[in-house]
């Protein structure tokens, strides 16, 4: 590996934002530091922003919902003069290799959609006050915002202005949110698109680029008062206090391997596979959601949430080399759907709600990972619940059958809960199991009348629930045979075939985030147009254009 990019932060050492909380208020402001870049190379100039700022924006958004929920309306703010964001720093991605800047990509996609849907999940709306230029991947910020306010001056504009001067796309949402969230005409949204100076004032507004426009004598009043009417708006509960998100404790040994008090990533670098397991509960769970709130980040499925994610994060940007993910778990599927009822039983508490959203959040970061992905339903296993969601997000599961020699645990099972049905739907907006038997509405309504029944090998097998069942003569040589042969496979090949499948059904604004503009951008940034010697990226600056290969492929 080389330089480890960690995605655990310390808020006392946030470089580049700053949060003032004001009761239901949170005012944030980026305030990037120049010279606080994740790699040597570059400064971030103009609040422009490289991975390591947008991991302390994922941070502050999980800490908004978990440890302030008192807080309706944030705020998002430039520190800096005359500039809101000028979006994702150009000489990072003209350096940055091929793989990073496709995952920096979709960890800023998923960062974006986050605080998109505060409003919806966590009753938290976030407001854009735009003041200044609002460039790029900044305007990229501003329309993941629920509201857009902009001032009228000589210098406050949004634009993206990607395709003009960079050749490449906007890389967080842009296109898909001016047309599907915003509501631009097409029309309008190619003018914008192509514009490199960007639009101001009336105009912005009138194209529904932004949702008001004051001028700059009242706009921080004006950002106040809109504030103050969503606040009262709101009807979000009022909660007295949050719990602390206190730092994981994660260790990483001299092979890669990780581990964690709930999850254990396991290194096999000649077979380029990683596996995770994932440990159920060693104890009951609470009886009441007021235990649950004491335990604060120790709460099981809280805690499991937390490090299965940074562990997914790591192994994304860390471990690029390792295409294939083994998926296991073991513990109590009994205590493990004792913890999940808890939550379910008070979804309308905000820390069941929230711990049930973070859930939803880091299976959808499973379904968009670039990686082969592979479940093993193994004896002493836990796929239960909010577990067995893994099952229906890989890309094949095999499962245990009968006893095997020598092999005291408990035989493998299956139990489904009543989440499994759109607890933790993918970005398409089906559940999992909706999304595997697409259309089956009866299969889905006969499996429904087996929440609760364990499961064992043949009627998992039976109801489409696992792909392959092996006994204890094949599953060695069926699971390396599987192995090899995925391993032998091009990466670029797996991708792309892996990412058409995992989405079926309706296309939503999402999938075409996750798999349309991502897709096309992921060959743009192949193109010498954009990345070559001569091409926009490299020649960004010098006030040279791109020399452009001008055949359309």
């Amino acid at each position: 590996m080389s330089q480890l990019i960690d995605f655990r932060v310390d808020p006392n050492n946030y470089r580049h934002w700053r949060v003032e909380y004001d009761g239901a208020i949170a005012n944030l402001f980026m305030d990037v530091d120049e010279d606080g870049g994740l790699f040597d190379g570059y400064q971030l100039k103009l609040n422009s922003y490289d991975l390591g700022v947008d991991i302390e924006l994922n941070d502050i958004v999980q800490r908004m919902r978990f440890e302030h929920p008192e807080v309706k309306v944030v705020v998002m703010r430039s520190a800096k003069d005359k500039v809101f964001c000028a979006g994702a720093n150009i000489r990072m991605l003209g350096g940055a290799a091929h793989s990073h800047k496709v995952n920096f990509c979709k960890f800023t996609n998923e960062t974006r959609n986050a605080f998109e849907a505060a409003e919806e999940e966590s009753g938290q709306k976030y407001i854009a006050a735009v003041k200044g230029a609002c460039a790029g991947g900044g305007y990229e910020l501003a329309l993941a915002c629920n509201h857009i306010m902009l001032t009228d001056d000589s210098q406050s504009s949004v634009a993206l202005p990607e395709v003009p001067l960079l050749a490449v796309l906007p890389g967080t949402g842009g296109l898909t949110r001016v047309t599907d969230k915003r509501k631009v005409r097409r029309d309008l949204a190619d003018i914008f698109c192509a514009t490199e100076e960007g639009v101001k004032g009336k105009r912005a507004k009138d194209w529904k680029l932004v949702d008001d426009v004051f001028k700059n004598s009242v706009f921080d009043e004006k950002v106040v008062e809109r504030a103050n009417e969503f606040v009262a708006a709101s009807s979000k509960t009022e909660v007295e206090a949050g719990i602390k998100l206190n730092p994981l404790k994660r260790q990483i040994d001299e092979d890669g391997n990780v581990a964690y008090s709930c999850v254990e990533v396991t290194i096999d670098r000649e077979g380029r596979t990683a596996t995770l397991t994932l440990n159920g509960p060693d104890q009951p769970a609470p009886e009441t959601m007021n235990e649950f709130q004491a335990l604060g980040d120790q709460a099981y499925l809280l805690r499991l949430a937390r490090e299965f994610e940074d562990a997914i994060l790591h192994l994304r940007l860390n471990e690029m080399d390792l295409g294939l993910w083994v998926i296991r778990t073991q513990g109590d599927p009994e205590l493990l759907l004792q913890h999940e009822a808890l939550l379910a039983q008070n979804a309308e508490h905000w820390l069941a709600n929230e711990v049930r959203h973070y859930w939803k959040r880091t299976l959808k970061r499973v379904d968009v990972t670039s990686r082969s992905l592979m479940a093993q339903v193994e004896h002493g296993s836990c796929f239960a619940g909010v577990l067995a969601e893994l099952l229906w997000a890989v890309d094949r599961s095999y499962m245990m059958e009968d006893e095997f020699e020598g092999d005291n645990r408990p035989i493998a099972k299956i139990t489904l809960s009543n989440d499994n049905f759109g607890t933790y739907p993918m970005g398409n907006g089906l559940s999992r199991l909706e999304t595997r038997f697409l259309d089956e509405v009866e299969h889905i309504e006969a499996l429904k009348a087996q929440i609760g029944e364990p499961m064992e090998a043949d009627d998992a097998d039976e109801n489409g629930l696992v792909t392959m069942l092996l006994d204890d003569i094949d599953w060695e040589d069926e699971i390396r045979i599987f192995l090899e042969e995925r391993a032998s496979f091009s990466p670029d090949a797996m991708t792309g075939m892996e990412a058409n499948l995992r989405f079926a059904g309706p296309e939503t604004m999402e999938t075409r985030i996750f798999g349309r503009l991502t897709a096309w951008q992921n060959w743009i940034f192949n193109r010498p147009n954009a990345v070559g010697e001569d091409g926009a990226l490299q020649r960004y600056g010098t006030g040279l254009r791109g020399n452009y290969n001008m055949e359309r492929v």
